[in-house]
């Protein structure tokens, strides 16, 4: 255990649960599902049982940094790892991993979105370790991949073969960003593709020759702190360092070219709570299929299949809805159709460009 780590990535804006997400209290920060912790609360109990307390580091922007102490007052400061500007995943996996590698140069890394949600714990529990277990003794690229349930068009695909490693863990054979419903169906039907789920596991020398390889540069860049990690002057390398990096993820910067990357099929319930749409799918729903959280003041009126998400106490009455998302918080309502809701970015975009930041 004391050689493995966890790597929670909190720097995303989330801007399509606007108007509850905002960029100064974005969605892992926020209790969307009711349960009464915020998603970046229950992410951190979950690899709580995977892996020891001192071993989890929160890679967030430093403007959320006082929120994840706020959220997570066990942690150490020393584990939360402020970003100066976002410049997506590669840059964030470098930072951490150098960082881990100075710590201990035997540590395998489980790296995972702060906001995703997990129904059967138990189930990933299993699945993590077993990956660190296998990321540990080989020099191979894991990534976790969910067996699709519906032809989505809002998540990425991962094609495998039957050529295995310790059993459990196919070859990668391609990548697929979002692809259009017609490809989606065809990926499904085949049985050989799995959805990325964006949970990566491997050891720290494994990502590390990845990292020289095929982002040599940004390597190098993080590379030179090895001596300044953990130190006082960490902070201020990074402020300097993260300029430097260009905007990346993982997935295209490294995933997609290595050839050592495996992945594991996993059923355990996931959700990337990507839109207020996935959020109806789990939340409870009455008998006419209308979602309400926290459901304490409002009345409905021939209204079906709605979504309602308002502060506590207020009043709400829906007459003559179906299919609708209605979303009240900062001074801000909305009410959008069901099929309308990926045009919330371009909706906070126009909101932007009309209003300034105040509603942002």
């Amino acid at each position: 255990m004391k050689n493995y780590y966890a790597v929670i990535m909190a720097g995303g804006i989330g801007s399509r649960f606007w108007p509850i997400s905002r960029s100064a209290h974005p969605k892992q920060f926020i209790d969307i599902l009711g349960t009464g912790k915020t998603l970046i609360q229950t992410t951190y109990d979950r690899f709580l049982k995977i892996v020891p307390a001192e071993n989890i580091f929160i890679v967030t922007n430093d403007n959320y940094a006082s929120l994840v102490k706020e959220q997570l007052p066990n942690i150490d400061s020393s584990q939360v790892l402020g970003e100066p500007v976002m410049r997506n995943t590669a840059p964030c996996i470098a930072y951490a991993c150098h960082k881990i590698n100075m710590l201990n140069p035997d540590a395998s890394i489980v790296v995972a979105p702060s906001d995703h949600l997990i129904l059967n714990s138990e189930e990933f529990e299993k699945d993590i370790r077993n990956s660190l277990e296998a990321a540990s003794r080989n020099n191979c690229l894991i990534t976790l991949g969910i067996k699709p349930s519906r032809p989505d068009t809002g998540y990425g695909y991962i094609q495998f073969t039957e050529e295995t490693l310790d059993n459990d863990f196919h070859k990668v054979k391609t990548f697929t960003e979002k692809p259009n419903i017609e490809l989606a169906k065809t990926f499904v039907q085949s049985g050989e593709f799995l959805w990325n789920a964006g949970i990566f596991v491997w050891s720290v020398s494994s990502i590390l020759k990845a990292f020289e390889q095929y982002l040599p540069e940004m390597n190098d860049i993080f590379k030179e702190g090895d001596n300044i990690y953990n130190t006082a002057k960490e902070n201020s390398f990074i402020q300097n360092a993260y300029y430097q990096c260009t905007n990346i993820s993982i997935d295209y910067g490294i995933m997609e070219k290595a050839d050592n990357v495996y992945i594991l099929p996993t059923d355990f319930g996931w959700s990337d709570l990507g839109t207020w749409a996935s959020v109806y799918e789990l939340a409870e729903k009455d008998y006419l299929g209308n979602a309400v959280i926290p459901s304490d003041k409002v009345i409905m009126y021939d209204s079906s299949n709605c979504m309602v998400n308002v502060p506590k106490g207020k009043l709400v009455v829906l007459q003559g809805l179906d299919d609708y998302i209605i979303v009240e918080s900062n001074n801000t309502l909305m009410i959008c159709h069901k099929d309308k809701e990926q045009n919330v970015k371009q909706i906070v975009a126009d909101v932007r460009s009309k209003f300034g930041n105040e509603f942002i």
